[in-house]
């Protein structure tokens, strides 16, 4: 019995680490979604990385397309389209934040790397 349990735990533990640095939102018509950049409260995600540069791997899981816009000091850095299905690699660099557009309803994965790798 033991041994289940603690199998139980390594396995919860392996899946809890597996999904710690991907999140997967849920994108409203109309809507515009800070990702990360704002601070403590206001991110939708936590990049772990944000005290230097890094790398948002962003995956449309949805059936429509939306934007991906890059802000760094207030002014629009980056805009992208992601069609549904396909994704992308979007590098930031510290201090910038990140959001979602979206006109149509979406579904959309981020997860971060370092970008010093």
């Amino acid at each position: 019995m033991k041994k289940y349990i603690l199998l139980f735990a390594i396995l919860f533990s392996v899946h809890s680490y597996a999904q710690k640095d991907k999140t997967i939102f849920e994108l409203k018509p109309s809507q515009g979604m800070c990702i990360t950049g704002k601070g403590l409260g206001q991110d939708a995600a936590i990049n772990p990385y944000k005290d230097g540069n890094s790398i948002a791997v962003i995956k449309n899981l949805g059936k429509n397309k939306f934007s991906i816009r890059v802000q760094y000091r207030g002014e629009v850095f980056q805009t992208r389209d992601l069609e549904a299905g396909k994704a992308t690699m979007i590098p930031l660099r510290q201090g910038s934040e990140l959001y979602l557009d979206s006109e149509l309803t979406g579904k959309a994965r981020v997860e971060f790397k370092d970008g010093a790798k």
